[in-house]
């Protein structure tokens, strides 16, 4: 079933607040799918620095080692439980990427200039302790409680996938080609870290975008690209998108006033929203491609 939350702020002056209130809309949806959660969080990029986050089973061994890795790149380690953001000079990330994965059980997360991603194993309450997700600031996030059908319940199974510099995805629906799909980008040299469907979603938009294409513009190709029916919520550097298949059958509302867009499986995930009470309210059309950015 699986729960997806949005919110991209226009107000700046909302950007302190963005952790605690995607966290309490990705909470209301914890019915939806109570396996496991995350969140992506886009904080404000530092001139000429990039940031990764890493995931490890085995963080009391690996994050000391890593930081130990990494020091002659001069770059920060920061831990925040099963998880740590490695701060760095925006000009070094593949190489300190390559160091990175070479440790331990150490897993990457995310990559680039604004994007920091958190999930675990776990009731979305639990995995917003577990991270601090409430006292984060940033421009506008993604979440997704997950129910698994398709694949383990593991924090690399979780939701969101990122497969390209400072995107994200979550997804709600499953997708009917996505054995196909995952065995040409195999031969092209991607890979893949799980079984979900989702993640293969996430990388065929990375890839159209590396063909040259705007984020709006994969996300139409995805509409015959990606066989199924799905809901997505599409993270980028500048904002996020919204996607529906032709079809439209996953519930999907999305809400908009002059502070901030906010996008839910279910109204109830914005009914906290400040100044919701006069918010225009729609549910997004088939098809149809919808993003915000700054």
């Amino acid at each position: 079933m699986c729960g997806i939350v949005g919110l991209f702020l226009k107000d700046r002056a909302l950007e302190p607040r963005l952790g605690a209130l995607l966290s309490d809309m990705l909470v209301t949806m914890t019915d939806r799918g109570p396996d496991s959660a995350g969140i992506a969080v886009y904080g404000a990029p530092r001139p000429g620095r990039a940031r990764i986050t890493v995931q490890s089973s085995a963080p009391d061994t690996d994050f000391p080692a890593l930081a130990e890795a990494l020091a002659r790149f001069d770059a920060e380690v920061a831990a925040k439980s099963t998880h740590a953001v490695i701060s760095l000079d925006a000009p070094r990330l593949a190489e300190v990427r390559a160091a990175a994965e070479a440790v331990g059980a150490i897993r990457v997360m995310s990559a680039g200039e604004a994007v920091e991603i958190f999930k675990e194993v776990g009731l979305p309450a639990q995995v917003v302790d577990r991270f601090g997700i409430r006292a984060m600031a940033g421009s506008h996030g993604v979440g997704h409680t997950r129910m698994a059908t398709e694949s383990a319940v593991t924090t690399l199974g979780a939701h969101p996938f990122s497969t390209g510099p400072d995107q994200c995805l979550v997804h709600n629906g499953s997708l009917s080609n996505h054995n196909n799909l995952r065995r040409e980008m195999l031969r092209e040299g991607v890979r893949f870290e799980t079984e979900n469907d989702s993640e293969v979603a996430a990388a065929y938009l990375t890839a159209r975008m590396a063909a040259g294409r705007s984020l709006g513009e994969a996300l139409d190709d995805a509409l015959t690209g990606l066989d199924g029916f799905y809901t997505f919520v599409v993270g980028a550097k500048s904002g996020f998108g919204v996607l529906r298949d032709p079809i439209a059958c996953k519930p999907a509302v999305l809400a908009e006033t002059d502070q901030w867009v906010a996008f839910g499986s279910e109204y109830r995930a914005l009914a906290g929203l400040p100044g919701i009470e006069t918010a225009r309210v729609w549910e997004p059309e088939p098809a149809t491609v919808y993003f915000w950015e700054r």
